[in-house]
């Protein structure tokens, strides 16, 4: 597979990463997605408690936004997760698998926050992507 991103899991001097990917770089149009919540598109509450629920439909709010701006989530460099429970970021990622692949994952960042904007919701995702520029030579990713 070939594309405008590369993938740098182990940059020298730096212990590899497991659940993700140290450094991404690529050329092209750079996509900010603010943080997804678990909003169904009535803009009710998907999951309620549950945070398996929750991460699905933030990932698909995300994958949602990232259409809009004419990518996917194979453009994604960057997830930030922020999470009112750390211990639930194992089921964010199990959902993350179900739609980023595994052998590419983007660079992440995992923040224990206080609150979110209310009490119901576990997590808030944002990413930022790179989506390459028509004509844009392709490299190894």
């Amino acid at each position: 597979m070939t594309s405008h991103l590369t993938r740098l899991p182990a940059p020298d001097g730096v212990f590899p990463a497991t659940a993700y990917t140290h450094v991404v770089l690529g050329t092209g149009r750079f996509v900010a997605i603010s943080g997804q919540l678990a909003l169904g598109e009535g803009g009710r509450l998907v999951g309620e408690g549950d945070p398996v629920a929750q991460a699905r439909q933030v990932f698909t709010n995300l994958g949602r936004c990232l259409a809009a701006a004419g990518a996917t989530f194979d453009d994604v460099v960057k997830l930030t997760y922020f999470m009112v429970d750390i211990a639930q970021l194992d089921a964010v990622r199990t959902v993350r698998g179900e739609f980023l692949d595994p052998a590419r994952l983007p660079a992440s960042s995992a923040v224990q926050v206080g609150a979110l904007v209310a009490p119901e919701f576990l997590m808030e995702i944002e990413a930022y992507a790179v989506v390459a520029d028509p004509g844009a030579p392709v490299t190894d990713g």
